[in-house]
């Protein structure tokens, strides 16, 4: 998405923010996260804030105004959103400025008990009832094997993008951001999603399995529902790397196969027909993503 100054956003819009912040000094682009129209860090009479937006009219501003409606029942590890306001074909949400670094998942860094204590503070919230958020259900609905889709229903709140450009370093804590797709479902999902982004990182299927079972949600999950997870995620990661072959998205995709091959092996009981689906799925997810 193509961004723009905060400058160049119309006279009336400008002026809105102002009477939130007070008189605007200065107005300075962020790096990174161009998933927004605009993203800058104003420095202003009231402290600083930082500004993400897009137009009223691009397809994603669905995702924008989940994440403002969501804002109020995150943990307090999340920056803490000051306003949200529409005019004039933007939608604009002010925030609380994070002065930190993404964070380092790799072996043995530092951050990672930070993000464990962070994931861990997000599972004990349940999602709100009075705002309308994706289904877990629905989101893995095509990609989990037949008849699995039932394991990914739950009532926690899901951040579900563990991506290291997700997670600030701030302070001596993880803060998660960038809630575009806050979701309702079992609350196992979320560590699972983690041992992913830790594969990535580095990590071996085991050791970011075994990081998964430090949450008693992954712990208590049903061996059926985490294989059916393992499947899911590959099958998705495949078609994002089928639509964008970009190295990453790729390497994505293989180390989700990986992943799904552990859980089907270790999780799903021998006898299970759900076990045969997995496995036949991840083989052939493991040949088409062969180099």
């Amino acid at each position: 998405m193509s961004r723009i100054p905060f400058e160049q956003l119309p006279a009336d819009v400008r002026q809105a923010v102002a009477d939130k912040t007070g008189f605007l000094r200065q107005a300075v682009t962020a790096p990174g996260g161009m998933n927004s129209g605009l993203g800058c860090v104003l420095d202003t009479d009231s402290g600083p804030v930082f500004v993400k937006g897009i137009r009223a009219d691009h397809p994603q501003v669905g995702a924008q105004r989940r994440e403002a409606a969501v804002a109020a029942h995150l943990p307090a590890s999340c920056p803490h959103l000051y306003w949200h306001l529409e005019l004039d074909g933007w939608s604009l949400l002010g925030y609380e400025v994070i002065d930190g670094r993404h964070a380092d998942y790799a072996p043995g860094s530092p951050d990672l008990p930070l993000v464990e204590a962070a994931l861990a503070e997000l599972q004990g919230i349940t999602a709100p009832a009075d705002v309308e958020i994706k289904q877990a259900v629905d989101r893995w609905a095509q990609y989990a094997p037949p008849g699995t889709v039932q394991h990914f229903d739950g009532d926690a709140l899901l951040h579900t993008d563990f991506a290291p450009d997700n997670v600030l370093i701030a302070g001596g804590r993880a803060r998660l951001v960038d809630w575009a797709w806050p979701t309702r479902g079992a609350a196992w999902i979320d560590p699972g999603a983690l041992a992913l982004r830790l594969m990535e990182a580095g990590h071996p299927a085991e050791a970011a399995i075994e990081f998964a079972t430090r949450f008693p949600s992954w712990r208590s999950a049903a061996p059926e529902a985490l294989a059916a997870f393992g499947t899911a995620t590959a099958t998705l990661w495949r078609e994002i790397a089928e639509q964008d072959a970009r190295p990453w998205k790729r390497a994505m995709a293989q180390h989700a196969t990986t992943l799904a091959r552990r859980l089907a092996r270790d999780g799903a009981p021998a006898a299970s027909s759900g076990r045969g689906t997995v496995n036949s799925q991840v083989s052939a997810s493991s040949r088409d993503l062969t180099p």
